[in-house]
């Protein structure tokens, strides 16, 4: 069945939480700043050369550490964690408060966070597997009611045809 075929609460869930052009925009006045720092203390040619630099620098650095990815098919991916649909617990879609109240005062230090600061809502995946420590993924999201439902989905109707056992190290 292809995905268009399948019912809205079927379809794998796939999300990029890329920052802002806001972000972009701050690491642009940044370089310009350095620029004219530079031609305070030098000439144009330095000062361009080091806008160009620092601007390419920030804008690299902000792009890369918006790319995280989630997805949802046959497991939960997260940047390079992975978990089997076998291990998936209790699925939670969290409004603002409860999503800050979750990176804040009631974490758990043991939960596996996949969040950004400009994402205020999310998703809490709860953990069926004795063996490892890790209470819940706390996941933010964009669309938090697809997230939750690509999981929840998951959870009803098995693996299919992922591999067994959760391995997130890392995200």
């Amino acid at each position: 069945m292809q995905d268009a075929e399948r019912p809205h609460h079927e379809r794998p869930h796939h999300e990029r939480l890329g920052a802002p052009l806001s972000w972009f925009l701050g690491a642009t006045i940044f370089a310009i700043v350095c620029g004219w720092i530079v031609l305070v203390a030098s000439w144009l040619t330095p000062a361009l050369v080091t806008v160009a630099v620092v601007a390419v620098a920030t804008g690299l650095a902000v792009a890369r550490y918006g790319a995280l990815r989630i997805a949802v098919d046959d497991e939960v991916r997260v940047g390079r964690a992975h978990l089997s649909a076998r291990h998936v617990g209790a699925v939670t879609r969290l409004d603002r408060e409860q999503y800050r109240h979750l990176m804040g005062p009631g974490a758990d230090a043991r939960a596996f966070l996949a969040t950004r600061p400009w994402i205020d809502a999310g998703v809490r995946v709860d953990l069926d597997d004795p063996a490892d420590p890790t209470p819940y993924w706390l996941l933010g999201s964009r669309d938090p009611d697809a997230l939750a439902a690509a999981v929840s989905a998951l959870r009803q109707t098995g693996p299919g045809s992922a591999p067994g056992g959760p391995q997130h190290k890392g995200a």
